[in-house]
């Protein structure tokens, strides 16, 4: 069965197909998505507390690894559905990075079955951010000059608003540990789940809107949008066996690594690769990929997992 923060996301795609006047402020948005990066962050971070650092670096490795190699898989495809250089390099970097809701989403759903997974799984998350972004810039500039500001982007894509929020959270939890935390538990914890259904709410909101632009683009944002989450969810869950995770971490994994990023990648692009249209990739990423993956994906990623590690 669908988890039911599942059902607010569907509720907010329906309510923008009908022209509901439904709206949620936009300083809540942002709080919500405030809220949501430092809980996960938090939450990892107590996890950490209690394991030595030195034995999780071979997964740090091989998940920023992973993260890098997915825009160079992708890349051809989307010059072969004839996008321009620019478009295929950032649409493959929106795919290299990772989406933190799809990840909540698919951490409640594993959660609702009873199906442990690795606790210092947000850490994944965090290192996978920057890679795919990073990659998707050296396919922009590959064959043509110009320089970029290597520097400057470091600072916005370490220091933007998703990757220091997670980060933060994971330092934060780690060096309170979980009794350093408990007087926050009732604020970031216990209503986790609830705040997530709030800002799928909104991302249903979002998603509706974008619907739309999917003629405008034409089948290759549909054969990317909905061909890419499978693809790269088989790369992700033979990566997570590789490591030896447990079944919920080779389907977290396998969640990462079919989600698109729609936070940070779409900023970083925007101030490396400016001639790249923007509305292209989100409405890929965004319209497309998330609600396939929130929806569909993740029951299935759950199930392949099941079945590679039983």
């Amino acid at each position: 069965m669908i988890d039911v923060v599942v059902f607010f996301f569907l509720l907010g795609v329906f309510a923008r197909l009908v022209g509901s006047d439904l709206r949620l402020p936009e300083a809540l948005y942002e709080t919500l998505s405030i809220y949501l990066l430092l809980a996960i962050g938090l939450k990892g971070g107590i996890e950490l507390s209690k394991q030595p650092l030195v034995a999780l670096v071979p997964q740090v490795l091989v998940c920023m690894a992973l993260g890098f190699a997915i825009p160079f898989l992708l890349y051809p495809l989307g010059r072969a559905l004839k996008l321009v250089q620019a478009d295929a390099a950032s649409l493959a970097a929106h795919y290299g990075s990772v989406s933190v809701v799809t990840f909540a989403v698919a951490t409640a759903a594993l959660t609702r079955q009873g199906i442990a997974y690795e606790s210092h799984a947000a850490l994944w998350v965090a290192v996978m951010e920057a890679p795919g972004i990073v990659a998707g810039i050296l396919l922009a500039r590959m064959g043509r000059g110009g320089a970029t500001n290597w520097r400057g982007l470091a600072h916005d894509v370490a220091f933007g608003k998703s990757v220091l929020l997670l980060l933060g959270g994971l330092v934060i939890g780690a060096v309170a540990g979980v009794e350093g935390t408990k007087p926050i538990q009732a604020v970031f914890i216990d209503p986790f789940k609830g705040v997530l259904a709030l800002f799928l709410l909104e991302l249903g909101l979002v998603a509706g809107g974008r619907l739309g632009e999917v003629r405008r683009f034409g089948p290759a944002v549909l054969v990317i949008g909905l061909g890419a989450p499978p693809l790269l969810a088989l790369a992700g869950a033979a990566t997570g066996l590789a490591l030896g995770l447990s079944t919920g971490g080779v389907a977290l994994l396998a969640t990462l690594a079919a989600s698109a990023s729609y936070i940070a990648a779409p900023t970083a692009m925007r101030i490396a690769v400016p001639e790249a249209n923007a509305a292209l990739s989100i409405t890929a990423a965004l319209g497309i990929s998330f609600p396939f993956n929130i929806v569909i994906g993740i029951p299935i990623y759950i199930e392949l997992a099941k079945r590679w590690t039983a």
